[in-house]
């Protein structure tokens, strides 16, 4: 097999047999391959020439692919560098990530997964590969030029960034994220209020990169039933589970080759927490009453309105998953921290509501504009989307007049919700319990819960009860 235009790409791992194994993949797929044993033998490789990708191992006898990572950020190299690390290294996974690897493989390597990674690193140009926070310098005079081919283009992702409506400090800095972050494989971790567009700033990171041609797959993981989750999330074979009548495909494989999207992952329970883990370390998933596992090849971007790091300290959510996903992180602003885009925000949502309804489209009045000025918007763009929708379908005229609903009381918000809701349930329990006598029995039927609820609770809120030994459990 042979390619029109044969990639170059550099091997480096110091175990014969794997770096043959390796190169012998690549050449059957019509690359052209050098190989080094060590960080010396790359170095002089680098040194002489330019290649599409380097494939290096983790540990080096003379170092670690690590640093040669590092090395080739410094020098502005243009190609795109996978680690190859020890089955289980999470942690080295996730600093070559965050160092500026495009993609990593664990040990025993999946040839078919390999050949993927490899394809996708072709693939992305070389404005892709900085590190977050990086800044593309003048090209390094000492080495040679870059190759003129690349197999594909990313998608610039201009429609979908031109969605992303505004022109203030904090939009121009999500907007140049996405564009940066884009051409990695790097997981995404989106942060932001309720109705902010964090599921636009997703997608804008899927059309932006190589991935574009691939699916883009959608999750609320918060709307699936607990026990349907493994089959949604990983697919399921006929007879796994009653009424599966048929195979059924999961979210990870509808989004073979492209994006899956994570929304509200932090209402995901502790133990698909786990299993989700290992599906992103070990790229391959299980389906329901299959005894295979299937490779994978997405991209997962996730999102949350939470507090993930506080999640993570009140045992809510997994530390080694949070890591996992919080590679690269993009915070979406609030409206009100940007209420300069108030007016073209209007102009575009207007614009689209009344190509929607077929409607000519009002002009928003500057009363009306220094109404919303004022506006606390806690629903973000989602709630001045709703607004505007309701004043189009009741305006009589090409004025629109805006009604802000009135804010009767002020709703504190609590620092920890699991903590204010542990709260509130112990205030109520400790007063039926009192009204019945602490007589458990006699409080759990007036709760509507079982007397083994009621123990449950009275133990896990610490509930202090005059007697421990439910002596007074019967009436």
């Amino acid at each position: 097999m042979s390619t029109p235009n044969q990639a170059h790409i550099l091997v480096i791992d110091d175990e014969p047999d794997l770096r043959t194994l390796y190169e012998l993949t690549l050449l059957r797929e019509g690359y052209r391959v050098e190989a080094a044993a060590d960080l010396a033998q790359a170095r002089v490789q680098l040194q002489e020439r330019r290649f599409d990708a380097v494939i290096t191992d983790m540990r080096l006898p003379d170092g670690l692919g690590l640093e040669l990572l590092r090395e080739m950020v410094r020098q502005q190299r243009p190609e795109r560098c996978v680690v190859i690390t020890a089955h289980g290294s999470a942690e080295n996974a996730v600093e070559a990530l965050k160092a500026g690897a495009f993609d990593y493989l664990t040990k025993p390597v999946d040839l078919k997964q390999f050949r993927s990674v490899v394809a996708s690193a072709i693939q992305t140009p070389a404005r892709s590969g900085l590190p977050v926070g990086s800044e593309r310098a003048k090209p390094n005079p000492d080495v040679a030029a870059v190759p003129a081919h690349r197999v594909a283009s990313p998608g610039d992702g201009s429609p979908t960034l031109q969605r992303l409506v505004g022109e203030s400090g904090v939009m121009q800095a999500v907007k140049a994220r996405i564009v940066k972050v884009a051409g990695s494989m790097a997981p995404v971790l989106i942060q932001g209020e309720s109705g902010t567009g964090k599921e636009l700033v997703a997608r804008a990171v899927h059309d932006c990169s190589h991935r574009v041609a691939g699916p883009f797959v959608a999750v609320n993981c918060g709307a699936i039933p607990e026990n349907l989750l493994e089959a949604e999330f990983f697919g399921a074979r006929k007879g796994a589970y009653t009424g599966s009548t048929q195979d059924r495909q999961g979210y990870f494989q509808a989004a073979k080759g492209g994006t899956l999207f994570l929304d509200e992952i932090g209402d995901l329970p502790l133990a698909m927490q786990s299993k989700l883990l290992r599906a992103i370390q070990e790229r391959v998933v299980r389906p329901l009453g299959s005894a295979q596992e299937d490779t994978v090849d997405v991209r997962v971007v996730s999102a949350t309105h939470k507090d993930l790091g506080a999640a993570v300290a009140s045992g809510h959510f997994r530390q080694d998953l949070y890591y996992r996903l919080n590679v690269i992180e993009i915070q979406v602003p609030a409206l009100r921290d940007r209420r300069e885009d108030l007016p073209v925000l209007c102009q575009d949502l207007l614009g689209r509501i009344c190509r929607e309804s077929g409607l000519p489209v009002p002009d928003l009045s500057a009363q009306a504009l220094a109404r919303l000025q004022s506006h606390p918007f806690k629903g973000n763009v989602r709630e001045l989307e709703n607004m505007l929708h309701r004043a189009v379908a009741l305006g009589e005229s090409n004025d629109l007049h805006m009604a802000l609903p009135t804010v009767e009381h002020v709703v504190t918000v609590p620092d920890n919700l699991q903590d204010f809701l542990d709260a509130q349930e112990r205030g109520i329990l400790t007063k039926v319990l009192q009204e019945t006598g602490f007589n458990r029995t006699a409080a759990a039927a007036k709760l509507g819960i079982s007397l083994r609820q009621m123990r449950y609770r009275i133990a896990r809120l610490d509930i202090v009860t005059p007697n421990s030994d439910d002596v007074v459990d019967e009436p």
